[in-house]
């Protein structure tokens, strides 16, 4: 029986062969038969179907008219046969009587309750928690048709202790086989949190908020005061087009890099750099740590030895899976497109998917490409040679044209657009880089976008712990407020009669010379002392995260971090893992929330709200 919960869902059908909807939907206390009759020779003229309510007839759009009251596709509304929905036994034929507005409000709060009595969380619900997707930009999953995953830190977690650990391990052995001193090192994954930009002349690593400004920075391994920050970063705001100079370190592989290029800062100061490496600044004790970390991936080391045991590296999910088969059964077409070799892919996708598949699926089975050593950010950009991988052992030959079902290394994401026949903003590609993966994706190619950012879920539980601190930080914030504009206040009284003239107002005017100047000074201590209670909080704020850096999408007590603007910007919606839309149907209409303007609060809308 074919649930239908509200009037205004728009469908389209490919027969004009009259549709009937039967539809059992439960009122507050028993559950009712509501009909709907679809005619498809209706009162549009035999362009579509009609549906008549009261007196007004409302109409089925057709396949030519795919555009929603937000401009977003719905062309995958429905898209069902009238034999696809005579399979469903929907066979009768009815009217629903009253204004729209009325209709639409009873079938609201029916399928509100049809949810609840089916034990079905909705989606508001999924929204407010750890493992929510949050959205930037409006996104209607229905008008999707394939979606690409990266790998790595998306469609599998690595344990970041285990993995970047050896990381830095790897990195560590290199830097001493290059001459450096590395001894009593050792690995401290809360140095360095993601979204963080390294200083590559100064030697420092920084948190920027949307705007560029350096609001926390650490020198090597010790964070800097505010006056130093203020000192040094006053004039400057982090810019990532000079990566001459800047560094964004905005993904989880990031975290080895920077600990150990920190910790060797730390070491270049104290002189424990050798003289035999020749001249180095900053700028070039970068270069070497970089150097060792690429060493430590490319000459296969580590990944020889995730393979070997992955399930000392692999934080398995066993949701994900099933996630992704619910979105093919759905018609998307899946894409996996990763810059790893095929050996490595193969072996961690066998070990993270096959064992939660139904039915002995492999992973393979899950997609309809897969696109190996892709090459990106590149992949986005140019064409690479394509090759077809031929054997388990990753035997390529050199092809010309993909194919639904292949599996290729290199190629292009022109090249799946053209083979899949879908293009810009009818794939979604989730990864974990928020340039790699989802800025260049949707600058050159206007894919839509999913950023995975395994932290959120830790972050999300710190702003629930943190809530009684922040509420009190506020309390003493507005406190400080009311009395420093009252202090402003007698401060302008003060000056105005120090020159003749009248203060501003009569009474203002009237104050006793003592009184007014004692008030002041008591006013001013309060402020002082206030603001010696309110700056430890503030730098305090946070701590729940980082000790350090305090919240990933926030830098300062009020605004956003230089990540979050990025993630707003790039990514039409986020979230910790691919398993979090199981919380959620294939067919979701992501809608961004309402974005406030500083001026928003004073609006007569605003205020209008507020009264009701």
């Amino acid at each position: 029986m074919l649930l239908w919960g509200s009037m205004s869902t728009k469908m389209s059908f490919a027969s004009s062969t009259p549709a009937v909807f039967i539809a059992k939907i439960p009122d507050r206390r028993s559950y009712s038969t509501r009909m709907v009759n679809c005619s498809a020779a209706g009162a549009d003229g035999g362009r579509g179907g009609g549906v008549t309510v009261g007196d007004e007839v409302f109409s089925v759009t057709t396949s030519s008219k795919y555009v929603d009251y937000l401009g977003q596709s719905t062309k995958g509304d429905l898209n069902l046969s009238l034999d696809s929905l005579q399979s469903f036994g929907i066979d009768g034929q009815a009217t629903l009587k009253g204004p729209i507005e009325e209709v639409a409000r009873t079938e609201a709060q029916a399928a509100e309750n049809l949810i609840r009595d089916l034990g079905i969380p909705g989606p508001f619900s999924a929204r407010h928690s750890p493992r929510g997707i949050f959205c930037s930009r409006t996104l209607n999953l229905r008008s999707i048709s394939a979606i690409g995953y990266d790998m790595d830190y998306t469609l599998m977690h690595y344990n970041v202790m285990a993995w970047e650990g050896r990381a830095y391990d790897y990195c560590m052995d290199n830097l001493r086989n290059m001459g450096f001193r590395v001894d009593g090192l050792a690995f401290d994954p809360d140095l360095v949190i993601r979204g963080l930009v390294i200083d590559k002349e100064k030697g420092n690593l920084v948190k920027a908020d949307r705007f560029g400004y350096v609001k926390r920075a650490m020198h090597g391994t010790n964070m800097l005061s505010n006056r130093a920050v203020s000192e040094i970063y006053g004039r400057e705001l982090v810019d990532l087009r000079n990566q001459s100079r800047w560094e964004f370190l905005n993904t989880f592989f990031s975290v080895s890099e920077g600990v150990a290029y920190m910790q060797m800062v730390d070491r270049f100061d104290e002189g424990a750099i050798s003289a035999d490496l020749g001249p180095l600044d900053y700028k070039g004790l970068y270069k070497a740590v970089g150097k060792a970390l690429f060493r430590a991936h490319v000459e296969g080391q580590l990944k020889h030895e995730i393979m070997s045991s992955p399930e000392l590296f692999v934080e398995p999910d066993p949701e994900l899976p099933l996630a992704l088969l619910d979105q093919k059964e759905a018609g998307k077409r899946l894409l996996l497109i990763t810059n790893s070799d095929y050996q490595y892919t193969d072996k961690m996708m066998k070990h993270s998917f096959n064992r939660y598949l139904p039915n002995d699926m492999g992973w393979r089975d899950l997609f309809d490409m897969v696109i190996v050593s892709a090459r990106k950010p590149e992949f986005f950009q140019m064409s690479h040679p394509l090759y077809e991988v031929m054997t388990g052992e990753g035997l390529m030959r050199p092809c010309f044209k993909a194919e639904t079902g292949g599996v290729y290394s290199g190629g292009s994401a022109q090249m799946v657009e053209s083979s899949l026949n879908v293009h810009g903003d009818e794939i979604l590609y989730v990864g974990d880089h928020i340039y790699t993966d989802v800025s260049v994706s949707k600058v050159h190619l206007r894919w839509r976008t999913a950023l995975i950012c395994r932290e959120l879920e830790h972050e999300y539980k710190a702003l629930i712990g943190s809530h009684g601190h922040r509420a009190r930080l506020i309390e003493l914030i507005n406190k400080k407020e009311v009395v420093g504009d009252l202090f402003n206040q007698l401060r302008l009284a003060h000056q105005r009669r120090s020159q003749g003239r009248p203060a501003q107002t009569r009474a203002a005017t009237k104050l006793d010379d003592k009184e007014l100047t004692e008030t002041m000074q008591k006013l001013l201590i309060v402020m002082q002392r206030l603001d010696e209670k309110i700056g430890p909080m503030l730098e305090s704020d946070g701590e729940l995260f980082n000790k350090r850096w305090g919240f990933l999408s926030r830098a300062g007590f009020w605004d956003k971090s230089h990540l979050m603007r990025q993630i707003e910007k790039y990514a039409d919606i986020y979230t910790s893992r691919v398993s979090n839309f199981l919380n959620y149907t294939p067919f979701m209409y992501f809608r961004s929330q309402e974005q406030s303007l500083a001026h928003d609060s004073d609006s007569p809308l605003h205020d209008s709200a507020m009264e009701n």
